[in-house]
């Protein structure tokens, strides 16, 4: 599949170069909060790594000068005093050492604050993703942001503040070299600056190139992921193996990994073809230099430590400028992936709606008044003016073929979505005015796809109530509910026997048994005068699934229940039988009136039953 040009502008955030800077600062408050000790600590030791290079060149001219002296000295009288020597030997050598323990010291920050800040962003990545609705998670766009936001980010802010920090401690190391390099000539210092600038261009440049190439294949990024996900999950390891889907996915990853590679290759050799090339005019002005300050050695202006000094400062102003526009060049990049950060963890969500915990008309159970929903992207609508009433006591089915609407009808019902036009009542308050937490403790939903937790059995079924997650009792009687407690009684571990595959001694249930702890989980939320079955029940056969709906009819008395299933002799026993067509809601009744109205249900439940005979 062929793709368009690189696009020139993929980032809707930084248009400049200097723009893009503005993530340091907020580089330099994450580091800062996640740790301050350590980021001070990180600061001294930089400013004490900067400072001290220069003290060597320093000294350097003195242990020189000192032997020509001492030399000049021992030739004259036979004799020489090393003692001064000696001192700046060790004065050196201390330096030296202090400079090894600031580099150490500066590398353990560096160990630490990158295992606290990989935890710190990772959490806020997680925070941000239970802030967002349904919606975000169903979108493609959202799902390339993540992407982006969790494959670098944990570990720019990190590379961001230590460049910034590097680029500190370069900077000061300049600032000493240029007071000595001065005293040679002023000529020196502008040679020095000018010989990076070339090269620290060429790097800022690719650096943006490959950023925008980075967001622009987000897409086969993460279908990259997700192919590793079905060639290594036990989830899909059956049909991968009975299918013989491997190679053909297999080759499908070598594919997306081919085509990736070719565009690193072409651009990882521009930049150091071109980085090379222009490199090299700073190594033509460091050896320009060098002449200089050798003649000027041989002519006698300078004495020879004074040559050494100001040859070493100008090779270690070399390597600073380097570092420098180095750091500068990773900063712009680290900046452009925070940016990815930043846009995931500023991504709008609507503010929290409604405080109330109590409708005014207690009672009067649900109402769908007009309720109409098209989902993100798509041209049909889900749900066209929907109205329904279902009191207290009351048992509702809700009867269409797959894709009419009756998943999205409980979805808006539990405010995973809003509608697009009408409302939703619940004793006679707008669910929109409803706070949250009063609104999801009314509802228990078993949607068909229901999680299968790698958890224990207990943690599975607690999860239907976070305030009850570990409450031992309360699992033992929502299993007794679900119809559960017969099984689970004969587990190894009973409740703390550990579900799936994916930890050591976990055990696997079978697809009726999954089901009941869903079930069970619903059972959880004892106040919960809404309970829905979506579903849930569709792998069991139809006299399991007739237990199963008979029971909870039983456990259900006084509270308003929905049900949704393809079996009509299940749903038959509902109060009130709602067809849906496309979003619509075209028959209601009981089941002895829709056969008599000899409408779509009356046909549909005829041939299901056609089918029994």
């Amino acid at each position: 599949m062929k793709h368009p040009p690189l696009p020139t502008d993929t980032n809707p955030a930084p248009k400049h170069f200097l723009d893009v800077f503005r993530y340091s600062r907020r580089a330099l408050e994450l580091v800062w909060s996640t740790s301050r000790r350590l980021a001070l600590l990180f600061a001294v030791l930089t400013l004490v790594a900067g400072v001290l290079p220069a003290a060597v060149a320093w000294i350097g001219q003195l242990i020189v000068d000192g032997v020509v002296a001492a030399i000049g000295q021992h030739q004259q009288t036979g004799a020489a005093d090393t003692t001064r020597v000696l001192l700046f030997v060790a004065a050196e050598a201390g330096v030296v050492m202090l400079i090894a323990g600031s580099q150490r010291g500066i590398s353990t920050c560096q160990a630490l604050l990158r295992a606290l800040m990989g935890q710190r962003i990772n959490l806020m990545i997680l925070e941000k993703a239970l802030t967002l609705k349904l919606a975000h998670f169903e979108d493609s766009e959202f799902y390339d942001k993540l992407t982006r936001a969790r494959r670098e980010a944990s570990t720019r802010p990190l590379s961001l503040v230590t460049r910034t920090f590097g680029l500190v401690q370069n900077g000061i190391s300049l600032v000493s070299y240029a007071v000595l390099l001065v005293n040679f000539s002023p000529w020196t210092v502008l040679i020095l600056l000018a010989g990076g600038i070339p090269e620290f261009l060429a790097e800022a440049k690719f650096s943006g190139d490959k950023f925008r190439l980075f967001r622009w294949r987000s897409p086969e990024t993460r279908m990259q992921m997700y192919l590793e996900t079905v060639l290594a999950r036990e989830d899909y390891a059956k049909e991968v193996k009975l299918f013989r889907l491997g190679p053909k996915l297999l080759q499908r990853y070598r594919d997306i990994f081919d085509k990736l590679f070719a565009e690193d290759r072409k651009l990882t050799l521009r930049r150091d073809s071109w980085g090379f090339g222009l490199g090299l005019l700073g190594t033509v002005a460091f050896y320009g230099a060098y002449a200089w300050i050798a003649l000027s050695a041989i002519r006698g202006a300078i004495s020879l430590g004074q040559m050494t000094m100001y040859l070493l400062l100008f090779k270690q102003g070399q390597s600073a400028v380097s570092a420098s526009l180095s750091a500068i060049s990773g900063m712009y990049e680290d900046n452009l992936y925070l940016s990815n950060l930043y846009e995931y963890l500023e991504q709008p969500v609507p503010a929290a709606q409604g405080a109330l915990q109590q409708g005014p008309q207690p009672g009067d159970g649900v109402r769908f008044e007009q309720v109409s929903f098209r989902y993100p992207g798509s041209e049909e609508p889900a749900l066209k003016e929907v109205s329904l009433h279902l009191k207290p006591g009351d048992s509702l089915a809700l009867v269409g073929e797959n894709g009419s609407g009756k998943t999205t009808l409980i979805k808006l019902l539990a405010r995973l979505y809003h509608p697009d036009s009408g409302r939703i009542l619940l004793d006679g308050l707008d669910l929109q005015q409803w706070d949250g937490d009063a609104l999801r403790a009314r509802i228990g939903v078993i949607f068909q796809d229901f999680g299968r937790y790698q958890f224990l059995v207990g943690e599975n079924i607690g999860a239907g109530d976070m305030n009850h997650f570990e409450n031992r009792q309360r699992w033992q009687e929502a299993a007794r509910m679900g119809m559960a407690d017969a099984f689970i009684d004969k587990l190894p571990e009973q409740y703390d026997t550990q579900l799936g595959k994916w930890f050591k001694g976990g055990r696997e249930l079978s697809g009726g048994q999954w089901q009941k702890i869903a079930l069970a989980r619903a059972f959880m939320r004892t106040h919960a005068d809404i309970l829905v079955l979506d579903e849930p029940t569709a792998t069991m056969d139809a006299a399991a699934e007739a237990r199963v709906f008979e029971h909870f009819r039983e456990l259900s008395r006084g509270k308003m229940t929905i049900l949704i299933s393809h079996r009509f002799s299940t749903v038959r026993m509902a109060d009130q039988i709602v067809v849906i067509d496309r979003g619509r809601v075209v028959e209601r009744g009981s089941h002895e009136e829709l056969m008599k109205l000899g409408g779509q249900y009356a046909y549909l439940f005829s041939l299901q039953a056609e089918g029994y005979r």
